[in-house]
């Protein structure tokens, strides 16, 4: 069996450092396309090296654009590749641009689709990934869901044959992070300024709804800057743009601003963390695996089972909390509820490559 994973972003390749391994032992070959979705070395490249990832077998080198030109020029650069390849299946992760391309691509030649990640939904059809979700479910052969919640909503429209429960990849790669940096004693790689052994809070924003409306992030950076701890702010390249567009001060009152960090080291980092601030469905999950309390700007999450028990705060207009409301959420100390596994075992990517083989077309 031939498969080729396709990504683009540093959620991707998170995934796809497990599925990777899960293929290393295996009869199969795997083969590897790199879209440039993500082209910043510290959201991609240092991800291939730190998760012990083979290269990719093709670099489209697609870089930045808007929606329709970025997801264009990705269908017209894989359309060659997947010609020659011809893979027995075209394995796509998650809910980007490179998502829902590769999808498209391999569906107009006839190749078989296979989507990770499949199922999830906000219900915000105002997001551009929840249209590369809906979109890519329905043209896939196979749809891998990483929970219950997922095969629901999959059921609901209408693709429940094709839908197999495997669990979340997330799972195992976070965990097996989890205990390799537990069993080392690394101490996480946090920004200047910032004690790792005295409360911190770390923050990531990068999602359009935040970043491009100047009043909403002003709200959000106030009030992360007024936090009672630091607040180590892993700055992605969208979010610096839009604040020096905006005249927004990076570096106000406990702001600690950053580089993004290879995961290992993010692993380290919300570790060690009082709590975790931020707009990214994969965070929001690894601080729930890694047991520490999440506050999440948006008005839902696809990852409806980190809010029970409190593990998981939304805030859906962050400017109706006063300093004081948001120093109360940032203090928050870990629930002392039992989680259960509601994304596995830990042994899902495993189960992906058997699926594969099994109901290889």
């Amino acid at each position: 069996m031939k498969v080729i994973s396709v990504v683009g972003t540093r959620p991707q390749l998170v995934k796809l450092g497990a599925v990777a391994a899960a293929f290393d032992g295996t009869p199969h070959e795997h083969r590897i396309i790199h879209t440039g979705q993500h082209y910043d070395a510290g959201l991609s490249d240092v991800f291939f090296s730190g998760l012990g990832i083979p290269a990719p077998d093709h670099h489209l080198g697609i870089g930045s654009g808007s929606h329709g030109v970025q997801t264009g020029t990705m269908l017209a650069a894989l359309d060659p590749v997947f010609e020659r390849e011809r893979p027995d299946w075209v394995l796509v992760y998650g809910d980007t641009n490179s998502t829902l391309a590769a999808a498209v691509s391999a569906a107009k030649m006839h190749l078989p689709v296979a989507h990770l990640e499949a199922g999830l939904r906000s219900f915000n059809r105002s997001m551009p990934e929840e249209h590369n979700r809906v979109l890519t479910d329905h043209c896939a052969d196979l749809l891998l869901a990483p929970t219950r919640e997922a095969m629901g909503h999959l059921a609901g429209e209408g693709l429940r044959k094709r839908s197999e429960l495997v669990g979340d990849v997330m799972v195992d790669v976070c965990l097996s992070t989890r205990d390799r940096v537990l069993s080392a004693g690394i101490r996480p790689s946090l920004p200047e300024g910032i004690d790792p052994d005295r409360p911190y809070v770390l923050a990531t924003l990068h999602r359009a709804e935040n970043t491009d409306d100047p009043g909403r992030l002003r709200s959000i950076v106030s009030a992360l800057a007024a936090s009672d701890v630091p607040v180590a702010l892993l700055a992605h390249p969208r979010l610096v743009d839009r604040c020096e567009r905006y005249g927004i001060d990076l570096t106000a009152g406990a702001l600690r601003p950053g580089e993004p960090l290879p995961y290992r080291d993010l692993v380290a980092a919300v570790l060690a963390s009082r709590g975790v601030v931020t707009d990214s469905g994969g965070l929001q999950k690894e601080a729930y695996l890694l047991e520490t309390p999440c506050t999440t700007v948006r008005t839902e999450t696809e990852w409806v089972e980190t809010l029970e028990g409190g593990w998981n705060v939304l805030i859906p207009e962050p400017a109706d909390h006063d300093a004081a409301e948001w120093r109360e959420l940032l203090a928050r100390t870990v629930p002392g509820t039992d989680r259960g596994e509601p994304y596995g075992d830990g042994k899902a990517a495993h189960r992906v490559v058997d699926r594969l083989a099994e109901v290889r077309p």
